[in-house]
């Protein structure tokens, strides 16, 4: 079938049925038409199916022949719909007149929408959809019926029995038909309809099965007339739908219920897992196992606590959204279980994020006491190893009974050489010292090899000892052997007063040269820079000691020679030589270099860490105030004081996505604090915000904004459910916030009365009207907190304001399903409920135990009155 003739088909098959509809109303005034096209031209067949369908008298109608008189007729008529509130689009008097039969069939098809579609009403919906849902509610027990749509779903005819057979099961036996005859089906539904229900034939069989997309407007037309047919047993459906939207409240609440006390199981299962973990303190106690810590708690921190704040703003916003539904339909709050409330999350929630902060604490703090340790442990090894290297053969030394056998000159030469070493030994002293400090500081911080360290200092101390006494024993030998010892060689002895502490000044200064250290602060590396260059001025008096103890071993080395003293050479009161100065002088001279460059990589790494503070603080001191100004915004529109309700959501909405989208620069704050604490940086005095603020802040911008969304929504769900104007909201919150001074959310019971009182509720001054004030305040304050919130103000004003659902309200339904009797059966409910919903009231009704009680009798008062009251439902 090409295009033309298809549509051909559709305005014949229009035709038909508004031919059809037209006769079933003017048949009641005693006329009808015959051609719909030229028919309706004069307008008084027109004027006569509007009074008919409207019950309303037009005024009277031209009855002359002439052109003008047929176009005032229908101008009559079209003026007559268009008071009924019904647009015509392009629809004039001159086509219908002139036989237009596009714009005719267009005119019936708006009067047929106006009177006969119009005010078919389901559940607020469109008259398209709800005479849709009407249908497939009716139909919806049949086998091989599914209605879609008004074209399709009723071309086999099932839809049509189902519809008659619904409401007169004795015209149609419905199990005799079959999906395989539609033209059988459509028939039987026709002739009965038209036989037994008075609607007439308004569509063909053979047109209707033979059409592949048969015509909407027709189909409407005919199922419009079953609808108003049948419109008598609407009372029973309005019952039964007050009572499935009870039932469905009522499941609903029992799911966010279920969801609410999984969501919270998990919740406090989880902080009870991570507690024992932020609470442990056990180390291995070395700087490489508190790191690792230190990247595991940065690890939970990003990937698992976040998805544990969503969980609790979830859980809190779904349990505000139950108690304000459970307010809103008449049920009684919901309690949660024992150690699942919300105040039990909240205090678990803080215990936790109290326990990271001590945690995290503890691992900086750990971690700055180990860095010192292994510093002081490497000191101590140096200085360790250096005084061995020094004490090493010295005892073997002080036994040796060499004096005995030497000269005069000899053993005059020891012993001066003897108080040399004396000397060099009290200069040792202060050095002993240092090695016993740094053991007492490493066991007083509990160095994990004190062990070692205290044996090696004990060995140290011990050995000391022995030197000082073996020191004193020689001594005491040189001086009883002093009176034969005579002749000093002066060059020697001056040698060795000048070589022994400019060699201790040479050790000491290697060993300052070489020690390790360890800063945070641009000001102490600078202070070491600066004593390293006090130090390096001090090398020019330095190479001056240097040269005169040369030439003292060269003003020797000359008298040797002149004179020719065999073994004058070696000088009897030192063993330190021209070479050994030589030797460490020069070290000294390559480790002022090497000394300068270390000082400059740790300027450098301090000018790197100056760098990540600023660095930090530009972006923390953006960021910081950024989330207070969101918080003060967040804040301002929840006082309700800016706009609709839906524009405050829609507000709120907005920051919710820029917050999200403002989440970058949090995670690039991470990564530079994680640079930070990286680099052993513990303190930034270029920003008061610390990563740890920021991050709370964080976390609380986001909880305010989900729980302002959710408080918004439960008052559009209260302001819509309970048929409260937005003036009257508005209303409710402007008089609110006057009396909220201080904008904390609440009322105390004062301000609370004269919030009433601007609200034009009369409360007595007399003591009646204190009583009726006290009960009011029992309603809105149950807990006696002494404040009272806008969620149970706006509660009881709403309730003051509109009416609900009652358990009585709800008996008179379910006493209509019943036909008046005590009892309901359970067929019944089946048949005039929902499948889900109507088991759901046969498992939870009790057996009726009155008089006249049949067999499967279910009590359906006390069932509704359970519904409202303190049970199990």
């Amino acid at each position: 079938m090409n295009l033309l003739n298809f549509l051909v088909f559709l305005i014949f098959f229009s035709l038909q049925t508004f031919t059809a509809w037209c006769n079933s109303h003017l048949r009641k005034a005693g006329t009808s038409i015959d051609n719909i096209e030229e028919d309706f031209r004069n307008g008084l067949k027109l004027m006569l199916l509007l009074e008919v369908i409207s019950g309303e008298t037009l005024p009277k109608p031209d009855r002359g022949k002439m052109r003008f008189h047929k176009i005032a007729n229908v101008n009559k008529a079209l003026d007559f719909i268009a008071s009924k509130g019904v647009h015509l689009v392009s629809i004039g008097a001159e086509e219908i007149v002139d036989g237009n039969l596009k714009m005719t069939l267009g005119m019936i098809w708006t009067i047929i929408l106006r009177f006969a579609i119009q005010d078919i009403s389901v559940e607020e919906m469109t008259a398209k959809e709800g005479l849709l849902l009407w249908c497939q509610r009716k139909t919806a027990p049949y086998k091989n019926v599914n209605v879609q749509n008004f074209h399709l779903s009723f071309k086999d005819g099932l839809a049509f029995c189902a519809l008659i057979h619904r409401h007169r099961p004795d015209l149609i036996d419905y199990s005799k038909l079959s999906k395989d005859n539609p033209l059988e089906n459509l028939n039987t539904a026709f002739d009965v309809a038209e036989k037994y229900l008075d609607i007439p034939r308004m569509l063909d069989p053979d047109d209707l099965q033979n059409t592949a997309l048969p015509d909407e407007r027709a189909v409407m037309t005919y199922v419009s007339s079953y609808y108003h047919c049948f419109s008598g047993a609407q009372k029973a459906e309005t019952a039964a739908n007050r009572i499935c939207k009870v039932l469905k409240v009522n499941q609903e609440n029992e799911r966010l219920m279920e969801e609410y006390e999984r969501l919270a199981s998990d919740l406090l299962e989880w902080i009870r897992r991570t507690m024992p973990w932020l609470n442990s303190r056990q180390a291995d106690n070395s700087l490489a196992g508190v790191q690792k810590k230190l990247e595991e708690y940065r690890t939970y921190r990003r990937k698992h606590k976040p998805p544990r704040v969503e969980q609790k703003a979830k859980l809190e916003t779904n349990f505000n959204t139950l108690q304000t539904k459970l307010r809103l339909s008449n049920r009684p709050a919901y309690l949660p279980t024992e150690g699942k409330t919300v105040a039990d999350i909240a205090n678990a929630w803080k215990g936790l994020e109290l326990a990271e902060k001590a945690f995290e604490d503890w691992l900086l703090a750990e971690t700055m006491r180990l860095e010192r340790l292994e510093h002081l442990a490497q000191k101590f090894k140096h200085k360790a190893d250096a005084h061995e290297d020094w004490t090493r053969g010295k005892e073997e030394m002080l036994q040796s009974q060499d004096f005995r056998q030497c000269k005069l000159n000899e053993l005059k030469a020891l012993k001066k050489k003897h108080e040399a070493f004396e000397s060099d030994l009290a200069a040792h002293q202060d050095r002993v010292e240092q090695i016993a400090a740094i053991a007492q500081e490493l066991n007083t911080l509990e160095y994990h090899d004190c062990i070692s360290v205290n044996a090696r200092c004990q060995r140290i101390c011990d050995q000391w000892d022995r030197l000082g006494a073996l020191t004193q024993r020689r001594r005491t030998a040189l001086d009883e052997a002093e009176r034969i010892l005579e002749k000093i060689d002066i060059l020697h002895l001056e040698f060795a007063k000048r070589a022994a502490p400019f060699n201790n000044w040479l050790d000491g200064t290697r060993e300052d040269l070489v020690d390790m250290f360890i800063v945070h602060t641009m000001e102490e590396i600078q202070g070491l820079i600066q004593a390293h260059d006090q130090f390096k001025a001090t090398l020019g008096e330095a190479d001056k000691e240097f040269n005169l103890i040369v030439n003292l071993v060269r003003e020797v080395e000359s008298i040797v020679k002149q004179h020719q003293i065999p073994g004058g050479l070696e000088n009897p009161y030192t063993t330190l030589t021209a070479s050994d100065m030589t030797r460490k002088w020069s070290d000294v001279r390559q480790l002022v270099p090497q000394r300068d460059q270390t000082l400059a990589n740790e300027l450098r790494k301090q000018q790197n860490n100056e760098m990540l503070r600023r660095q930090f603080a530009e972006k923390a001191n953006v960021v910081g105030p950024w989330i207070e100004r969101q918080m003060d915004a967040v804040t301002a529109i929840g006082m309700g004081l800016q706009g609709s309700l839906e524009d405050q959501l829609h507000r709120l909405k907005e920051y919710e996505q820029a917050v999200y989208a403002y989440k970058p620069n949090i995670e690039e704050l991470e990564k530079i604090h994680q640079a930070v604490q990286e680099s052993m940086i513990f303190e930034n005095r270029y920003t008061n915000y610390t990563m740890e603020t920021l991050r709370v802040g964080w976390e609380q911008l986001l909880t305010s904004i989900n729980r302002n969304i959710n408080e918004v929504e439960n008052q559009i769900l209260t302001r819509d459910s309970k048929g409260i104007s937005q003036e009257q909201l508005n209303e409710f919150r402007s008089s609110f916030n006057h009396f909220d001074k201080n904008r904390t959310g609440r009322l105390t019971p004062e301000e609370f009365k004269s919030c009433l009182v601007s609200l034009g509720y009369s409360i007595g001054k007399d003591r009646q009207g204190e009583m009726d004030f006290q009960r009011i305040l029992a309603v809105v304050d149950p807990n006696s907190t002494g404040y009272v919130h806008f969620d149970a103000f706006l509660d009881f004003m709403t309730r003051e304001s509109t009416d609900t659902d009652t358990a009585e309200q709800v008996i008179d339904s379910f006493r209509i399903l019943a036909a008046d009797k005590p009892y309901i059966l359970p067929d019944e409910l089946r048949r005039e409920l929902p499948p889900d919903q109507a088991e759901y009231c046969i498992q939870r009704m009790p057996p009726y135990k009155g008089p006249n009680a049949v067999p499967g009798a279910l009590d359906y008062m006390s069932f509704s009155t359970a519904l409202y009251g303190e049970t199990d439902l």
